[in-house]
């Protein structure tokens, strides 16, 4: 396990970060309608990018990009608030790339290979010898330093971030296999039925999306794979396959690298790319001792510190008194006369009088009105739920007006309340 100490390594700052960011997640469903997964609220006040991101600042590493395409505006107006510290006169940078005509008609990135690709012009200005590819869709913490060091030391040409996840859940992956050495021997990109691991059949060793190169020999396969008329322009479904043939491929195992607290048990990383997986990973955070420690200073999850009054929990009378019980509240909410239990509010959030959430996560400037009575739901940002809204006690009904998942729980937009209203 690495510490959680921020250090500023020698490879670190030989190292530039990419941040692939321009997926949509539709089975986040509507969630990801106005805005691209890597922007979607997580865990009260953060962004899901700001964990790949942070990650890159604590490892040391100093020059970042990040790619945009789907729905970018939410994205790119976080990063423009939130991560405008670095200054290029300290030899730091966080530059935007988002999809744009180049000299064809092609407006977008054919794949994420092809977002580098593009960008190869203001990647080589950075001068670094190493380039950190990232994911900017998942949420964990992790020094990249182990691995930029494994890959030295391998002398491999790409070095790929794994990690063991079970087999049902691995089709939607990267799926490898290794030797003694680490070495990968086989790649094969979200395969319908994915191979298990020798010592362990129902796990399945999946890449993370995280990818170390050397900077000149990314910018060789970048050159050679655009000129394929064969290829996608994809990491995983390309590039990755490619050199585990024909170059030196090694895995890195994920639990050499994790950043932990005291308080985390294992490893903590998650895909939250479906209604119920991020329901979960929220929810998790109310615990008394929540699976991922978003309190440890020492690997800190930077973002954009939006200035709010502190929150506020008023009325103390016989049912209607504003309280929460093992819930988590961000500044400038207002419970009033409300009762939160297990339930994340992002800022800004008001909850009216004999309002009563149990397993809520409500994304931020959400009025919940007078008398609602929600259980299990999501609710997007801004919306407004009216005084005496039901929602997780009627399966029928609940399935009939929102989105309500295998699991019960209902993702509710402005959209599907303005419908209730018509």
């Amino acid at each position: 396990m690495a510490t959680s100490e921020t250090r500023f390594h020698g490879l670190a700052r030989q190292a530039s970060a990419i941040v692939l960011a321009g997926g949509r997640g539709t089975r986040l469903l509507e969630l990801t309608e106005m805005r691209a997964k890597p922007a979607i609220f997580f865990g009260g006040k953060s962004r899901i990018v700001d964990f790949a991101l942070s990650n890159a600042l604590n490892t040391g590493i100093r020059r970042i990009a990040v790619a945009t395409q789907y729905q970018a505006h939410s994205l790119i107006g976080h990063l423009h608030r939130g991560w405008n510290f670095l200054r290029a006169e300290r030899n730091e940078s966080l530059d935007i790339l988002p999809a744009s005509q180049r000299g064809s008609e092609q407006l977008w990135y054919l794949g994420t290979a092809d977002a580098v690709y593009q960008n190869m012009g203001v990647i080589s200005s950075y001068g670094q010898d190493y380039i950190v590819i990232l994911a900017g869709d998942h949420v964990y913490k992790m020094d990249y330093e182990p691995m930029l060091r494994q890959h030295v030391e391998q002398n491999a040409d790409v070095t790929v971030g794994c990690i063991a996840v079970p087999r049902h859940s691995a089709s939607g992956f990267g799926v490898m296999a290794i030797d003694a050495t680490s070495r990968i021997v086989s790649f094969l990109e979200k395969p319908k039925d994915p191979p298990g691991m020798p010592d362990q059949p129902e796990m399945s060793l999946v890449s993370m999306g995280i990818y170390v190169f050397s900077t000149k020999f990314l910018f060789d396969e970048l050159r050679r794979d655009s000129a394929d008329p064969n290829s996608s322009h994809d990491f995983g479904k390309d590039l990755i396959p490619y050199i585990v043939k024909h170059g030196k491929a090694v895995a890195h195992a994920f639990s050499t690298s994790c950043v932990r607290s005291a308080a985390e048990p294992e490893a903590y990383w998650r895909d939250v790319g479906t209604v119920d997986a991020y329901w979960e990973a929220n929810i998790d955070l109310t615990s008394i001792v929540p699976s991922l420690d978003l309190y440890d200073m020492r690997w800190p999850i930077w973002t954009y510190a939006e200035i709010t009054p502190p929150a506020k929990f008023v009325h103390d009378e016989q049912g209607r008194r504003g309280m929460a019980i093992s819930s988590s509240v961000s500044g400038g909410c207002i419970i009033s006369g409300a009762v939160l239990r297990r339930t994340l509010l992002f800022t800004g959030v008001h909850v009216h009088s004999y309002a009563r959430l149990e397993n809520a996560v409500i994304l931020p400037r959400v009025e919940v009105g007078r008398g609602a009575q929600l259980r299990n739901v999501v609710i997007d940002r801004g919306v407004k739920v009216p005084p005496g809204l039901v929602v997780g006690d009627d399966m029928q009904e609940d399935t009939r007006r929102f989105r309500r998942t295998e699991r019960g729980i209902c993702l509710i937009t402005q959209k599907m309340i303005d419908r209730l209203e018509a």
